[in-house]
């Protein structure tokens, strides 16, 4: 028996960063993302001899462990291990047997969810073998109490909800980890125009998310006013981009990236460096008319909305200083679990 998962990676499109904690107790966040036909995959193979195999094939490590309650965190494949012990201190309370198999179309520290967006697979997967009574608010929630509070690993609440969910979706955050999801109803032609304008670029470079994100959260509790104003700024652009893709104000996308990325920048130390500026600025200067860097900055993806038909001298722009740019499209839907007798 095989029972296998995948969850959507997510392109966050506007308000990143105030899904984070302490400003989303404080003040409430709000982002509007969309996930992409990019995904992390999972699989378990139930076995009988009292083994636990780890098999991360993107990465390249494989692990394995006598069949325990609870596996020891020694910085190796700590992700996975963190799953597995949640599941059988809530859940199982015994020990399991079974190869876990995982894929991830995207590197790690690329800012499209990858780390979160592993867990919802991996999540699921137990789920669909177990039987698990997790509905979706449940599941989400439970991936983001596995990050941040079991592994202690700083991020944003967005990603896990995203996978998900899957789906172009309006995020409401608050104190207490309240989330609100709010599907958005687009219409075929303005998502369609919006993925054919949009370029999504891999810089080539990835970046520990962790270190400027504890940087941001640093800022709110020691109460910094320019980067607090910032994810306000922040926060209002997740309005305006449901606004205007609701509406079909396609002209406006480009703007309100723009807008979003001169706050994003005073949000935190390193999120931009000359390297971003320069992909930015030629871009710019190609025929985009916005773009941002995906994820909590540094490094990784980049979003540009390329007007009219400029998306192909944006591309060959952007091609001519190294990195990639990465075909995709918008889906709606977000985690799916199946098993193979």
């Amino acid at each position: 028996m095989l029972i296998r998962s995948k969850a959507p990676l997510r392109i966050g499109l506007a308000g990143g960063g105030s899904d984070v904690s302490p400003y989303s107790d404080i003040y409430g966040g709000a982002i509007l993302n969309a996930t992409l036909s990019m995904y992390a995959y999972a699989t378990i193979e139930p076995t009988n001899n009292n083994k636990i195999i780890i098999n991360a094939i993107d990465k390249g490590e494989r692990m394995e462990f006598n069949s325990v309650e609870q596996l020891v965190f020694d910085g190796k494949l700590d992700l996975i291990k963190g799953i597995y012990n949640r599941v059988i201190k809530d859940f199982i309370h015994k020990p399991l047997s079974f190869e876990l198999s995982t894929y991830v179309d995207a590197p790690p520290g690329s800012g499209l969810g990858t780390s979160s967006t592993l867990v919802t697979a991996i999540l699921g997967a137990f789920s669909e073998w177990l039987k698990l009574p997790l509905g979706e608010y449940d599941l989400a929630n439970l991936a983001y109490n596995i990050e941040r509070v079991d592994l202690n690993m700083a991020g944003g609440k967005q990603d896990q909800y995203a996978a998900t969910f899957g789906g172009v979706n309006f995020m409401e955050f608050y104190k207490d980890n309240k989330v609100i999801v709010n599907p958005l109803r687009i219409k075929d032609k303005f998502l369609n125009e919006l993925a054919y304008n949009s370029v999504l670029y891999y810089t080539g470079t990835s970046r520990l998310s962790s270190q400027i994100i504890k940087s941001q959260q640093q800022n709110v509790e020691q109460n910094k006013i320019e980067s607090i104003e910032a994810m306000h700024k922040i926060k209002d652009q997740a309005i305006l981009m449901k606004e205007a893709l609701l509406k079909g104000e396609l002209d406006k996308i480009g703007e309100i990236l723009n807008y979003g990325w001169q706050y994003k920048k005073q949000m935190a130390n390193n999120i931009t460096n000359k390297f971003i500026e320069n992909i930015y600025k030629t871009a710019l200067n190609a025929g985009a008319s916005g773009g941002k860097i995906s994820g909590a900055g540094g490094g990784g993806f980049m979003l540009f909305y390329c007007p009219l038909n400029n998306r192909y001298k944006v591309i060959e722009a952007l091609e001519k200083i190294g990195g990639q740019v990465k075909r995709y499209e918008f889906i709606n839907h977000g985690l799916n679990t199946w098993t193979i007798d």
